[in-house]
């Protein structure tokens, strides 16, 4: 099958490079079912042991022979960013959730309702595909479309799985993932990975670069636009620095997707030596090893409140906190007391008490040492945008006007 669709990208006529575009990305807060801290402990959990039977690798090139199917939370828990993209032609809209975490493009629809040119039905030739997701599952069929991004951002010939999501109220997903990740979800193939839509871009010289980046803003309301996804490299208008790049992490199972290594300080003493961990769109929180957390709860003074999942602590403790400090690759990156503490408008929407003060800080639920200790999650990615480098395989950060910024009524 990979051969297959290598050869209807060979066949397309080839495409001028062009310079990034970026995408505007619609962010909906979705009311958890169950606590925050529960759900990212739970996708943490299947992103270590989905990667059981995986060997070894440095590159996201190289393929294993076996490999566990996917089996993680489908969605963010509380922070849904979407994407609408077309399919067919002509294009046929649909609501994606952006997902670095996992690699497969699906929308949760009949196949035969796609408009498809005649050029491309004798190539829609289908094949079974599952997924399965932590919270849900997904099976369907294979379909090669033509896939629009934008006016003028289009792939000529993707695969994509079209059928019902199990549990899943979205309309589908689109993977950012690193293209290892696809493999063993074609069931009639599945030692073969399936190219992602930035792999066919990049291949039919779409873009010049194979390269995604993504800004987001804090949480503060239920519903905005507020993100922005760019295909081809990066829009530096939404940065306040330069970029600052990270090798992908050989260490598994984080190497296995937007992995990277890095060690945390409180307060000048580090709670955490470098470790592997990722980058990760579709976890809320800042996960970190169980030790780590058990110090960074007993130097905040925090306490667990058993509804939320959450460290809480009081407004006094608040004007204590200090800077959480992150060391990537020879870089500081910091999380302010502002940025450490979750959004108190939005208390009430994860059961929350008005007023009350919740920490972003979670534990992970596995102590240092695992081969995946931490998850930068949305409440990191949305004080400093990333960037995700498949031809270089690394993994970038750059201040945003978000950085320094103070959300919270207490911060200011």
């Amino acid at each position: 099958m990979l051969s297959h669709l290598a050869l209807l990208v060979l066949a397309a006529p080839v495409l001028a490079a062009q310079a990034p575009v970026s995408l505007p990305l619609a962010r909906q807060f979705r009311t958890p079912n169950g606590r925050l801290s529960d759900y990212d402990k739970q996708r943490g959990q299947a992103l270590r042991t989905q990667q059981e039977n995986r060997r070894p690798s440095s590159a996201h090139t190289n393929h294993p022979s076996s490999r566990s199917r996917t089996s993680v939370p489908a969605t963010n828990a509380a922070v849904t960013y979407t994407l609408p993209v077309g399919f067919g032609e002509p294009p046929k809209n649909f609501s994606l959730l952006i997902d670095t975490g996992s690699s497969n493009t699906w929308i949760a629809f009949d196949a035969s309702y796609i408009p498809m040119p005649e050029s491309a039905k004798d190539a829609a030739a289908t094949q079974p595909v599952t997924i399965e997701y932590g919270s849900g599952s997904f099976t369907g069929v294979e379909v090669i479309a033509p896939v629009t991004l934008a006016t003028d951002l289009f792939v000529q010939s993707q695969s994509i799985g079209t059928g019902a999501p199990y549990d899943i109220d979205i309309e589908g997903i689109l993977g950012l993932g690193p293209v290892d990740l696809t493999q063993g979800t074609l069931l009639l193939s599945p030692d073969e990975t399936i190219p992602t839509i930035t792999d066919n871009l990049f291949a039919q010289h779409s873009i010049s670069e194979e390269v995604v980046s993504i800004y987001f803003a804090p949480t503060t309301m239920l519903s905005v636009v507020n993100g922005e996804l760019t295909f081809g490299g990066v829009d530096e208008t939404k940065f306040t620095s330069k970029v600052h790049y990270a090798p992908v992490t050989m260490i598994q199972p984080a190497g296995s997707y937007w992995g990277i290594e890095q060690s945390i300080s409180y307060g000048g003493e580090e709670i955490m030596s470098q470790n592997a961990g990722i980058a990760d769109t579709g976890t809320t929180l800042l996960n970190i090893p169980s030790d780590a957390f058990a110090i960074y709860q007993k130097k905040t003074g925090a306490t667990m409140d058993q509804t939320t999942g959450l460290l809480t602590i009081s407004e006094e403790q608040f004007q204590n906190l200090v800077d959480l400090e992150f060391n990537i690759s020879g870089k500081t990156f910091y999380l302010t007391p502002d940025a450490q503490i979750w959004p108190q408008e939005l208390n009430t929407e994860i059961g929350g008490q008005a007023g009350s003060i919740y920490l972003i800080i979670a534990d992970s639920g596995v102590n240092s040492g695992s081969g995946l200790d931490f998850i930068n999650g949305y409440v990191f990615l949305e004080r400093y945008a990333s960037v995700y480098d498949t031809s270089k395989n690394r993994v970038g950060f750059a201040h945003t006007a978000w950085t320094d910024a103070k959300v919270n009524k207490i911060a200011n």
